[in-house]
């Protein structure tokens, strides 16, 4: 698992430009939705689509990548958009919206707002409806991800983890997970350290992440396709409680416990296993 930028392209719609990324051939498509300090150019765990056969389309939220904040500014706003753009793209149908982690109120909210477009819900670590993040996480986001200073932020943690890459990857696992740090990374193997740290090198949170520390309206309710909801108990940046609101409230959801001993399940023990529930939950029925 290795990472780079990937190619993307920006499409001017009525709402505003958005920038995103579409890959594959399959028959159908799955729209993605990625989390904090993430853009359409990072592909987290999205192996397993294509290994299903589908094509993965992957927007900017507002305020990442090339996506202005202004376009579609609220979620609801933003899933519209993402509807208009699979009009455009000639995608009648969307097998899946997955939401990770906070991107998860947007597929939420595509799915709640698009149902006759949307066929299935798929969460990964995703922030729910509940109250978030906590207070530290509030504060400290508003200012070390401040529009204003978050390129000097993410050159800073470029340069630790290119000088010691263990203690880089230790404080930023530190808000992750609920083990002990050195813990968490002691269990990665070479392959996943690497990765991971190559992820984090390339992350910038633009003027998205301060957007998403703001509440987003509960649709969870009025989600009624089928969902996948995937969570590990030892995530300290989105609390499993999160999942199992989410699983309560919708009325045809399943919760996956992963074993992942951080936010970022692709790396644990499991995620074979986990991978194939996702793919037969795309392909059967």
């Amino acid at each position: 698992m290795a990472f780079s930028e990937r190619a993307t392209t920006v499409a001017n719609l009525p709402a505003g430009p958005v920038e995103y990324r579409l890959e594959g051939e399959g028959p159908a498509t799955v729209v993605v939705f990625h989390g904090g300090h993430m853009r359409a150019g990072l592909a987290l765990g999205e192996e397993v689509f294509a290994d299903a056969g589908f094509a993965v389309l992957a927007p900017s939220r507002p305020g990442y990548g090339r996506t202005p904040p202004a376009t579609g500014s609220t979620a609801a706003g933003f899933a519209d958009t993402i509807a208009e753009l699979c009009r455009a793209l000639g995608i009648e149908r969307v097998a899946a919206v997955v939401g990770v982690s906070a991107g998860g109120r947007t597929a939420l909210t595509m799915a709640a707002r698009h149902p006759h477009l949307v066929e299935r819900v798929i969460l990964q670590s995703a922030v729910g409806f509940l109250p978030w993040p906590d207070r530290r996480t509030l504060l400290g986001g508003r200012v070390v991800f401040d529009p204003r200073v978050e390129g000097g932020t993410w050159a800073a943690i470029r340069s630790l983890i290119r000088a010691a890459p263990s203690l880089g990857l230790r404080l930023l696992v530190r808000d992750l997970s609920v083990l002990p740090a050195r813990q968490v990374v002691a269990g990665l193997s070479g392959e996943e350290r690497a990765a991971l740290a190559g992820l984090f090198r390339l992350m910038r949170s633009g003027r998205g992440f301060v957007a998403d520390l703001l509440p987003v309206p509960d649709c969870a309710a009025r989600v009624g396709q089928p969902a996948l909801v995937i969570a590990t108990r030892h995530d300290r940046s989105v609390p499993f409680a999160h999942a199992e609101s989410l699983v309560a409230a919708m009325p045809d959801a399943e919760l996956v416990d992963s074993r992942a001993d951080s936010h970022m399940i692709w790396f644990g023990p499991d995620y074979p296993r986990i991978a194939a529930k996702i793919g037969d939950f795309l392909t059967v029925g």
